[in-house]
This record gives C-alpha cells, sequence and structure tokens, in this order.
C-alpha cells in the first residue's frame, strides 16, 4: 500500500477526537492541525500518536491547504473530528492504494447522524465529499465556506461511506450554524454580493420546504424536522448578515 497520511484540523474537540484518531490508526502517520484548542484536545492527539501542529485560523481552505503541505505522505485523507472511517472504508482505502494506477482521488460518501439518529433524507442521504487524494494533485478552493478540492484529473469514488456524527447536541450545532451563516454572508461580500430583503423573506422559507419535502426530511421524525428548521434558521442568518452590511 501507499503511504497515507491522515490530516485532522481541530480546535476544542476533545469530546469528538479520541474516536476519529482511533478509526484513523491504520494510516502512516496523523497529522493534527490545531488552531488554539483550549480543551484537552492537543493531550489526547499527541497521546494518540499524532503529529500536533499549531497554525492560526483563516479559514477552513486555509487551514487544510497548510495541513496538506506538512504532512509526510504524497497521499492524504483528510478528517474532521466528528467523522469515523469505518472497517469496510479502511479496506477499500486500502484497496485502492494498493491499485497500480489510481485515481488522483476519491470521492466519499457519508452516513450522517443527527441528534443521535441516522438521517435518510433532508439531502444528506446524498453527502458525499472528496477527502482522499493525490495532495500533488489537487488542493482545496479558496472560499470561506463549502470548501472542496480540485484535482487536475478525474476522480473516482468509493462505495464504502465515512460515518459523520455531525450533531451531538443543539446548542453546539446552533453555534456551528452561526459560524457558518458568518463566513457565508462574508462568502457572498466578497463576490460583490448586496443584501437584499427579499432574500431575508424568501430564502430561508424556501430552504425549509426544499429539504423538508421534496429532499424528505419528513423521513426522520422530530430530528428530521428540528435539521430543516436550522438549516432555513442558517440560510436567514447569513442573507440578513449580508443585509446589515449592504451599505
Amino acid at each position: 500500500m501507499r503511504p497515507l497520511s491522515v490530516l485532522i484540523c481541530t480546535r476544542d474537540e476533545s469530546v469528538a477526537l479520541p474516536e476519529c484518531l482511533a478509526s484513523a490508526a491504520f494510516a502512516d502517520e496523523i497529522v493534527v492541525v490545531d488552531s488554539g484548542s483550549t480543551d484537552d484536545t492537543v493531550d489526547i492527539a499527541r497521546r494518540a500518536g499524532a503529529r500536533v501542529l499549531h497554525h492560526d485560523f483563516e479559514s477552513h481552505a486555509a487551514q487544510k491547504n497548510w495541513g496538506i503541505t506538512q504532512v509526510a505522505h504524497e497521499w492524504v485523507l483528510i478528517l474532521d473530528a466528528d467523522e469515523r472511517v469505518s472497517d469496510a472504508l479502511r479496506e477499500e482505502i486500502v484497496g485502492v492504494l494498493d491499485e497500480a494506477e489510481p485515481r488522483a482521488g476519491y470521492w466519499i460518501w457519508r452516513s450522517n447522524r443527527f441528534l443521535g439518529r441516522a438521517i435518510r433524507g433532508s439531502g444528506w442521504q446524498r453527502d458525499r465529499v472528496l477527502r482522499l487524494f493525490d495532495r500533488s494533485r489537487g488542493r482545496y478552493e479558496a472560499r470561506l465556506v463549502h470548501e472542496e478540492v480540485r484535482l487536475d484529473a478525474p476522480a473516482g469514488r468509493l462505495r464504502n461511506r465515512l460515518r459523520h456524527d455531525s450533531c451531538r447536541d443543539l446548542s453546539t450545532w446552533l453555534r456551528k450554524t452561526n459560524h457558518y451563516a458568518t463566513l457565508g454572508a462574508a462568502e457572498l461580500r466578497s463576490r460583490g454580493r448586496k443584501g437584499a430583503f427579499r432574500d431575508v423573506v424568501l430564502r430561508p422559507p424556501a430552504r425549509f420546504v426544499k429539504q423538508y419535502v421534496f429532499q424528505q426530511g419528513f423521513r426522520d421524525g422530530t430530528e428530521g424536522f428540528i435539521l430543516c428548521v436550522v438549516a432555513a434558521y442558517g440560510v436567514f442568518a447569513k442573507y440578513a448578515l449580508l443585509w446589515e452590511r449592504r451599505s
């Protein structure tokens, strides 16, 4: 198997990180790039044998791109602290890295959990991320939010899923929603977008209807309803922040 580096960017992830590190132990190295945790994140990572580096946070894309330059091996698997590599996915990754001519990178489907429930709708059933790739052939695009890897060649697709325990408690999820709303508003402003009242009024209910009705969020009971409401709130917060700074 080609040697593999796992890269995890963290800040105050002491609760989620141990399981993530354990699931990545098959890699040749684990590098944790921390942006100033105030909990036990750094100590947990070091005790697990990870190499821990500090880098001040600029954006999620910038953090990952910096980390990519620090790892030892050409092939890198990017993980968030709330993600887990299943046994089946681990075996599949080992298999593709054993191939004579692997693709430049690979999309990985995610199996998402929200408040302890496996989510089947809300658009999350089609969630995939490009996380396994040859670092000489790709980098994250320079975006403040919803960053993705851009490769110099087409990517393949793995069959097995990355487990993603996205929301364990609502207070943390709401903080994350506000964080991404702030970044999303800044991203829109950087593209020259101006805030408009119609966006504040129309986009949030449109997002709720899209996820709850058309993307079948109703299949997931109370958890699905809460997920879709918070998603609509995130859209409201993003465009309200954009409107606030419209001048």
